[in-house]
């Protein structure tokens, strides 16, 4: 099995709600987030790759369009945007575009990340 990945990155705000009021992540605060999309083929196509880097683009495009220097509360309409909860609405996102698409991690921190993958 062939992988690859690619990272993209961003900055916006959420808020957990519901958490208790002394918890941190029930304030509002930001990231710096990176988003890791992995893509999976048996086989290469005929040009050597899973897919075309290139072709990623799109995804770069919709960060920026939508997410970026935003608040996710309101952009997705949730609220619990967690790490978890992004990385799946990035696969869903990817998977929906890219076929090979097998993974997506989310990291909120250096030291963090969570992981959708079916």
């Amino acid at each position: 099995m062939y992988r690859i990945t690619k990272q993209f990155h961003f900055s916006a705000s959420h808020q957990l709600i519901g958490l208790a009021g002394d918890h941190p992540c029930a304030r509002l605060h930001g990231h710096n987030y990176i988003v890791e999309v992995e893509l999976a083929a048996r086989a290469l196509n005929a040009q050597g790759f899973v897919r075309d880097y290139h072709d990623l683009a799109a995804l770069k495009h919709y960060i920026d369009e939508n997410l970026d220097h935003r608040h996710l509360n309101d952009v997705l309409g949730d609220d619990q945007v967690t790490a978890e909860r992004l990385a799946k609405h990035f696969y869903d996102w990817c998977k929906a575009r890219f076929a090979e698409t097998s993974a997506v991690r989310v990291s909120e921190t250096p030291k963090t990340s969570a992981e959708y993958r079916p």
